[in-house]
C-alpha cells in the first residue's frame, strides 16, 4: 500500500510539472508573439559548458519542436 501511495504521489507530481510546462510554453508563444505584432525580431540563444565537455550549437529535434512551440521559426 505505501509503495501504491508513493507511485501516486509520484504521477501526480509528474502531471503538475508536465502542466506547468505546457501553460510557460504557451507563456513564452504569447509573449514572443506580442514582440512581432509590436515589429521587432526574436531570437533566443542559449550558451553553457561544463569543463571538459564538448559543446555543439546544432539544434537538436526538441531544441526545434521546443522553437516552434513558441513561434520561433528554428530554421532562419
Amino acid at each position: 500500500m505505501a509503495r501504491d501511495r508513493q507511485v501516486d504521489a509520484l504521477l501526480k507530481k509528474l502531471l503538475q510539472t508536465i502542466e506547468a510546462s505546457l501553460a510557460a510554453a504557451d507563456a513564452a508563444r504569447d509573449a514572443v508573439q506580442e514582440i512581432l505584432r509590436r515589429g521587432a525580431d526574436t531570437g533566443i540563444f542559449f550558451a553553457g559548458s561544463k569543463k571538459g565537455v564538448t559543446v555543439s550549437s546544432e539544434l537538436t529535434t526538441q531544441d526545434k519542436e521546443f522553437l516552434r512551440a513558441v513561434s520561433i521559426k528554428p530554421d532562419r
